[in-house]
């Protein structure tokens, strides 16, 4: 048993620096498609609800593709096709050279669009719930439609949409274990690296398990907080 919890020591000859190393990837790896999915899947859910046509059809193509293909599938087509399109524009204008795409900014466009595209729908979904009556009293107060979206229909979406969007940010969370395969050094591939040179595969995953537990315990808490946030006028006006 101390053998094996020597495994993850952070002296020389130990896992516990780089397992730690490549957990710290994997959280900023979800966290930084957050700030551009999120909005992303907001503006998709908006333009579904346009008026003009060819919003609406960009927005459901948008949403089709990237909740119909395999994570694994959008992000090696992401990595791979950047550079290969990278390399064909550069050609084009007489450059003739290798262009290779850092693997996190890879990794984060091609999860930050799937992020989004699901998220689009809950958006959506949350949309449905808001009354018609709160636009047209907004409308009555001379309120903006900017600023009735802001301050009226937004904290409501917020809140009814958080369940769905805990959700969404669980699987984003697993499906960074992917970026392995195009080489980036997460917490999966600390783990696999680990294996591969101690033959402890069950030790291992077992803490690599542990890892994701915790990561999902955390944000649990955290969307937890924030469903308690936004749902404080609620409670403060019941009797």
């Amino acid at each position: 048993m101390f053998e094996h919890l020597s495994l993850l020591s952070f002296a020389s000859g130990g896992w516990g620096s780089a397992l730690l190393a490549g957990a710290l990837v994997t959280i900023a790896l979800a966290l930084s498609c957050v700030p551009i999915g999120l909005p992303l899947g907001l503006g998709v859910a908006l333009a579904a609800r346009s008026k003009r046509r060819w919003l609406r059809a960009s927005a459901t193509a948008f949403s089709t593709v990237f909740r119909g293909l395999p994570e694994l599938l959008t992000l090696l087509i992401i990595y791979y096709g950047c550079q290969i399109a990278a390399q064909k524009i550069l050609a084009a204008m007489g450059y003739q050279t290798e262009v290779t795409i850092n693997t996190f900014v890879a990794a984060m466009i091609a999860f930050s669009l799937v992020f989004a595209a699901f998220s689009s729908e809950i958006w959506l979904g949350a949309f449905k719930t808001v009354p018609k009556g709160q636009f047209e009293a907004a409308a009555a107060l001379g309120l903006s439609k900017g600023t009735t979206f802001r301050k009226v229909v937004l904290p409501q979406l917020a809140r009814i949409a958080l369940p769905g969007l805990s959700n969404n940010w669980l699987s984003l969370l697993k499906d960074t274990s992917l970026v392995s395969t195009i080489s980036l050094v997460d917490l999966m591939r600390q783990t696999n690296l680990a294996v591969s040179v101690t033959k402890e595969p069950l030790f291992f995953y077992a803490v690599a398990c542990f890892g994701y537990l915790f990561f999902s315990a955390l944000s649990g808490r955290l969307f937890h907080f924030l469903e308690q946030y936004f749902s404080r006028h609620q409670r403060s006006a019941r009797p």
